[in-house]
Order: C-alpha cells, then sequence, then structure tokens
C-alpha cells in the first residue's frame, strides 16, 4: 500500500516537472518565433493572472472549520480580487508604458465610465488583460494556456488530492502570489531591460528565460515544503 507521504512526492515531482516543461516553451518561442524580451515579460506578467486565480480557488477550497470561518472567506475573496487586481494591472500598465508598446490611454481602456469606489481596480484589470489579448500573437496565447494547464496541475496534485487544502490558511493566501511577484520580478523585469538595451538577442533572452525557471522551482519547492506538515489530528 502507498504511504501518504509517499503520494505527495509523487504529486510534488508531477507538478514540478509540468511547472519546468511550461517554462521550457518560451525558449521555443524565442529561437523559433522571435520572441523579443517585451514578449517575454509580457508572458509572465499574464503568468500572475493565472497565479491570481488558483490562489482564489485555494481560499475557496481551504478547509477552514467553524461556520464563522466560512463566512470570512466570502470578505477575504472579493478583496483579494480587488487588491491583487488592482496590483497586477498597474503592474502590466507599467510594463506597457515603459516598453513603448502601448499607450496608456489604450491600456485602461479611457473613455467608458468608471466602475464604483474599488471596482474601478477590477475594470482596470479587463481592460489591461483586453489590450495584452489583443497585442500579444496567437502563438503566445497558446503559450498562457499551457501556463494555465501547469499552474492547475499543481493546484490538483499538491492543493487537493496532496491534502494541503486541510491546512491552508486563507490569511496567508492572500500573501503569498505578492511575494512571488516581486522576487521574480525583480529579476526578470531588469533582466529583460538588459536585454532590450541590446536588441534583445537570443543567448540573452535565454539566459533569463531560465533565471526565470530557477526562480520558479525555489518558490515551488519553498512552498509545498511548508504546506507539507503533518495534519493535526482531531481530540
Amino acid at each position: 500500500m502507498i504511504q501518504p507521504d509517499s503520494l505527495k512526492k509523487y504529486y510534488s515531482d508531477i507538478s514540478l516537472a509540468a511547472l519546468v516543461a511550461a517554462n521550457m516553451i518560451p525558449i521555443y518561442g524565442v529561437i523559433y518565433l522571435g520572441w523579443d524580451a517585451f514578449s517575454i515579460v509580457l508572458l509572465y506578467w499574464a503568468e500572475n493572472i493565472v497565479v491570481g486565480f488558483y490562489n482564489i480557488l485555494k481560499i475557496v477550497f481551504a478547509k477552514v472549520g467553524p461556520t464563522i470561518l466560512q463566512i470570512g472567506k466570502l470578505f477575504l475573496i472579493p478583496f483579494f480580487i480587488i487588491h491583487y487586481g488592482g496590483f497586477v494591472a498597474v503592474h502590466g500598465l507599467f510594463i506597457f508604458v515603459l516598453s513603448g508598446k502601448g499607450a496608456a490611454d489604450k491600456a485602461m481602456g479611457i473613455g467608458g465610465h468608471p466602475w464604483p469606489c474599488f471596482l474601478v481596480f477590477v475594470q482596470l484589470l479587463i481592460h489591461v488583460i483586453r489590450h495584452c489579448w489583443m497585442t500579444i500573437p496567437t502563438n503566445m496565447k497558446y503559450m498562457i494556456g499551457t501556463l494555465f494547464l501547469s499552474h492547475g496541475v499543481s493546484f490538483v496534485r499538491n492543493y487537493i488530492l496532496g491534502g494541503e487544502y486541510l491546512t491552508a490558511k486563507p490569511k496567508e493566501l492572500m500573501g503569498q502570489p505578492y511575494s512571488r511577484i516581486m522576487v521574480m520580478h525583480i529579476a526578470i523585469i531588469a533582466g529583460a531591460f538588459i536585454s532590450a538595451a541590446m536588441g534583445s538577442p537570443v543567448g540573452v533572452l535565454i539566459v533569463l528565460i531560465v533565471l526565470k525557471t530557477i526562480i520558479d522551482i525555489k518558490l515551488h519547492l519553498r512552498q509545498h515544503r511548508k504546506a507539507a506538515h503533518p495534519i493535526p489530528k482531531s481530540a
């Protein structure tokens, strides 16, 4: 009979393999499809949307016990959508403006009626996503789908089947995507601007992709190692 620890290791190995495979595909895009530094940074920005989506599912499925705590999730989820959505939207707008690939007014969709109160951040995110979707080539859209699948494998294998949802804390889940963005994109954006200044040479872009993959692996292992503590037994 397979022990729970062996199952968790198997699940982790599968999700890690999916993560590495998804991260290697941009190398094909750089070598054979002519992707430049802007394309790579925009692709990784789109991955933040994917991460946020699955983080919402993690909060939804987190087993928090008493009914009062379940009700608390109803407040955390919309707060996360508004706060994280605004954070990612401004980040995406920043990429478009500094790259010169799109005017700020087009990315923001200025001209329509703003949504009420803090919902304007969700509106901004929708407009930036729409602008991104119209900007990127079709082959990059397939790549975003691959990243969505990769993170989906991790969610199912580790969080659901691996039992992480049993000990996950919604308040801690709220902050996980932010730390990922800060650690990864300081390195990625800095490297991408250097690459763009050099004319987006293939060698530099490949190094950039490998660097991102290494950071991804370390964050993945650290996150799931932290979550792999014993489930407390009920009295």
